[in-house]
């Protein structure tokens, strides 16, 4: 949009530690004023007029000692609610750029309790504002959480035709050993082309690991980055995240386990007899919860029509297959 010439104001909030529909919505509040507005007296200006009639006061006091811009007189209820699903697109009106607020983590609002009613408010509201001719105003959604957005915006469909999903996609293996071969040039190292592709593949490019991986290889080696760096920093980005993967598996059931096995040996039916029966799976109905349970941990997802399963973390992947269930002795 930059590149375009494209005149935009864009703010944030995360939702990460959201556990109640009002944090959530006087974090809304707070971040749109704070995007539009800078001084004491125009937060004040639009508390009291944009929000006048429900339970939102501008308080000097608790402004100058903790920077609340959003205090409250009473108990939040639903015409409060609303109300702040109303600023951004008031406070947007007549203004020459286009307003975007970007909510990270979306998926945690659903542990308020009350994920599909704030949901359903937000779209009422994007319907009145659509009926009166559409805003310069919109929303970003992000969230870490694959399956949990999934569940939002396919499995429970909110927000449906109202959003657009825009994927992040992969990022070709051979522009990113191009990538990591200038840069290791551009500080007198040479790396083996075939070990990097191999170490993408590995990684399924993701560039999170990737960039850890390639940082511990240049800080092994003086020259040349060759098989015996390379393993080493292999082993070193798994000491980093092994207590995080050993913290997964010992939240998980036995059945869990037994279930995460199966994956990790290939299969892609798991409710025939010859599975249940070889990993102790007890049941197809049981089969059912544990996927569901998986899913909801984030650590696996499934897809395409055949439902291929698929684990979400490719390194947590490598080391079950090597470390945890040992299947490559």
């Amino acid at each position: 949009m930059k590149l375009s010439g494209t005149i935009f104001t864009a703010g944030s909030f995360s939702a990460l530690s959201v556990r109640t529909a009002d944090d959530f919505f006087i974090r809304l509040g707070t971040t749109v004023i704070r995007m539009l507005a800078s001084t004491p007296e125009n937060y004040e200006k639009i508390v009291t007029g944009c929000l006048a009639g429900t339970h939102f006061v501008f308080d000097r006091k608790a402004f100058a000692d903790r920077d609340i811009i959003l205090s409250t007189n009473w108990d939040l209820d639903e015409n409060d609610h609303m109300a702040i699903l109303r600023l951004p697109y008031i406070l947007s009106s007549g203004r020459p750029e286009r307003i975007h607020l970007i909510i990270d983590e979306f998926q945690n609002i659903d542990l308020t309790g009350e994920g599909d009613r704030i949901f359903s408010l937000m779209e009422k509201v994007m319907d009145e504002v659509k009926a009166a001719g559409g805003s310069r105003f919109s929303y970003i959604f992000l969230g870490s959480r694959v399956n949990a957005m999934a569940d939002i915006f396919i499995g429970r469909h909110h927000f449906y035709r109202r959003v657009q999903r825009l994927p992040m996609s992969k990022v070709d293996e051979r522009e990113i050993v191009e990538h990591i071969i200038k840069g290791f040039l551009a500080s007198g190292k040479v790396a083996d082309r075939d070990l990097l592709s191999g170490a993408c593949r590995l990684l399924r490019c993701n560039l999170f690991y990737i960039n850890h991986f390639t940082s511990i290889s240049d800080s092994l080696s003086k020259g040349y980055i060759m098989e015996p760096v390379m393993l080493e920093a292999l082993k070193t980005l798994l000491a980093i995240h092994t207590g995080r993967f050993v913290a997964t598996m010992s939240d998980l059931t036995t059945f869990q386990v037994s279930f995460l096995r199966a994956v990790v040996d290939g299969h892609l039916k798991f409710s025939t007899a010859e599975v249940i029966k070889k990993y102790s799976l007890n049941s197809s109905a049981n089969v059912r919860r544990l996927k569901d349970a998986l899913m909801k941990k984030e650590i696996l997802t499934f897809e395409g029509q055949d439902e291929r399963p698929v684990i979400l973390d490719p390194l947590f992947e490598y080391w079950l297959k090597n470390h945890y269930f040992n299947t490559n002795p």
